[in-house]
């Protein structure tokens, strides 16, 4: 199992902890991060885009001058679409733009990316981030101390002092262990995780044993008379 230093809010060191190596020391599967990623960015699409058609455009249906004599172009209505303000042809019509991945697919790209912080050498176990009051430049000191320009930080998610005091800051996210997506840890430079956090994500990420289907009892075949 990989193992991990362990540090204080003033980045000490106080210890070590021992990484889950299924959740933390995996394969780095790029394909998986592009296809979970993709799927977070489409799910954010709202879809809601239309153009009106010629059957939506108000207006009289009357022929705007005779078909013959006038030397123009035959033209029927004012809301055909080659004329101005008319409808628009196969414009785009409300739809839904959202991907899901199998659960497998997003747990396996999940532990990708913590692998990918955890070889690179951007993870950092804290022992626990408390703060006696939610004030935004504790978490800015602490972030300078572990030279973070666009981080995360993973603990629990009855933590609210800490939750309070990182929405100020613009490139700092904070997340509990059950929000954390690929989309927005991919983003960030550095992964600040607790003690608590790590054993959350190593709970929720395992992956478990495979299960198979119980088999199908069959029904005795029926007995010929005679």
């Amino acid at each position: 199992m990989p193992k991990a230093d362990v540090f204080d809010t003033e980045k000490k060191k106080v210890g070590e902890i021992e990484l889950d190596d299924a959740v933390f020391g995996a394969e780095v599967k790029t394909q998986l991060l592009h296809e979970v990623v993709r799927a977070q960015l489409a799910g954010r699409r709202a879809g809601t885009h239309y153009a009106q058609e010629r059957a939506a455009v108000r207006g009289s249906t009357r022929k705007i001058y005779r078909q013959k004599g006038t030397g123009r172009a035959r033209h029927g209505a004012r809301n055909a679409p080659i004329m101005r303000g008319g409808g628009r042809t196969k414009g785009p019509r409300p739809r839904d733009y959202s991907i899901r991945p199998p659960r497998k697919v997003r747990l396996a790209a999940m532990r990708s990316a913590l692998s990918l912080f955890q070889k690179e050498g951007r993870l950092f176990v804290l022992d626990k981030f408390q703060l006696a009051e939610p004030k935004t430049r504790r978490v800015a000191e602490v972030m300078e101390r572990f030279e973070v320009d666009r981080g995360m930080i993973v603990d629990a998610a009855g933590n609210e002092p800490l939750r309070r005091a990182t929405r100020n800051l613009a490139r700092v996210v904070f997340l509990p262990p059950e929000g954390l997506n690929v989309y927005d840890l991919l983003k960030a430079d550095r992964l600040l995780v607790t003690r608590e956090g790590v054993a959350a994500l190593s709970q929720a990420l395992k992956p478990g044993p495979r299960r198979v289907p119980a088999p199908v009892p069959r029904r005795p075949a029926p007995k010929k008379e005679g």
